[in-house]
């Protein structure tokens, strides 16, 4: 039960992220279990804890059965796994029960709710069937929302995984560290070319745990083990140096209640551009609105600067039209900066 005595003046930032944890979970009555892993998320950034699934490992023998033949075994064993090019299934909840069960877990939605102060719902998830050897990074230039930080991975363990399977990697503590996006590198990605990547970011990542003297802590899991991690953590996966080794996992990306939902690596939001999301809730199988503050964002705002692209192209054809007739009649058009 929460302390009534208390008002949380910050309702949209985490509970577990709050400058007023003590006060919010102090007033809370909630198993100690769920208090630990509170506590660790707000320290740490991260949390073990046993899948609470009693068929969990039946569910991860039927997984690695059904995905198998669905990966390019001889890409990874031959050049793959030197060039960091993993496997991955996206979303194989579309056609995977089991998958989807673990997506869907209803004690770890009810954790994460309690946890973060808002109804938590699955929205996308990871298969992996080797280590994915990925630079480290933060989900929070991949999947954000407004207000921040209402975003969450779990990932589980489908088998025991140890050193050489490339397991996963992670910086405590870095989840405290400001959210950076394309306008605190000079990024815009509205004049870049081809698809975001988090390569932009690599250099800040690299200098800011240096700068703060982290070192890298590795998940050797057991199977049926699942590990949370704050949307601001940074996270990887180490070198899998035995190729011939499997390392099934299975990740889902959460978001949560009464947000915004969108990709920072690809929005400038004051110059225009802000790729929205539009996740669907893999429970309900509904598109999520995006909302602010209480409010419905209206669809046509979402649209227009959601595809900015095309209104750039828009105004951009506009323009030549404009200039070649002011040229038919001896004039010339306005000079901008853009």
């Amino acid at each position: 039960m929460r302390n009534s005595a208390f008002h949380n003046p910050l309702p949209g930032v985490p509970q577990i992220e709050s400058p007023f944890f003590a006060d919010i979970f102090g007033g809370m009555e909630l198993p100690e279990p769920v208090t630990a892993i509170a506590a660790q998320l707000h320290t740490q950034g991260w949390a073990v804890l046993d899948f609470p699934d009693p068929d969990i490992a039946a569910r991860a023998d039927r997984i690695k059965e059904s995905l198998h033949s669905r990966y390019d075994w001889e890409h990874w064993r031959t050049s793959g796994w030197r060039q960091n090019d993993g496997l991955r299934i996206q979303d194989a909840y579309k056609f995977n029960t089991d998958v989807r069960q673990i997506a869907t877990n209803p004690e770890i939605i009810a954790l994460l709710s309690a946890l973060y102060g808002r109804r938590a719902w699955p929205f996308q998830t990871l298969n992996f069937p080797v280590g994915t050897q990925q630079h480290y990074h933060t989900d929070s230039v991949h999947f954000s929302s407004v207000p921040e930080r209402f975003m969450c991975g779990v990932w589980v363990a489908l088998e025991d995984i140890g050193p050489m399977q490339g397991p996963l990697m992670y910086y405590s503590g870095s989840h405290r560290w400001p959210i950076y996006t394309n306008e605190h590198i000079g990024v815009c990605r509205a004049d870049a070319a081809g698809p975001p990547n988090q390569e932009v970011f690599h250099d800040l990542w690299t200098e800011l745990v240096r700068v703060n003297r982290l070192e890298p802590m590795h998940f050797s899991a057991k199977k049926g083990q699942a590990l949370i991690w704050t949307a601001n953590l940074l996270h990887g996966g180490s070198r899998q140096t035995d190729p011939d080794l499997t390392r099934w996992s299975q990740v889902t990306h959460y978001y949560f209640d009464g947000c915004s939902y969108y990709a920072p690596m690809d929005s400038d939001p004051f110059y225009g551009r802000i790729f929205f999301r539009r996740p669907t809730d893999i429970g309900t199988g509904q598109v999520v609105p995006d909302t602010y503050s209480g409010r419905r964002v209206p669809l046509p705002f979402v649209w227009w600067t959601t595809r900015s692209i095309l209104k750039r192209r828009v105004w951009s054809a506009l323009g030549r039209q404009i200039t070649h007739r002011l040229a038919q009649v001896g004039l010339r058009a306005p000079q901008t900066d853009r």
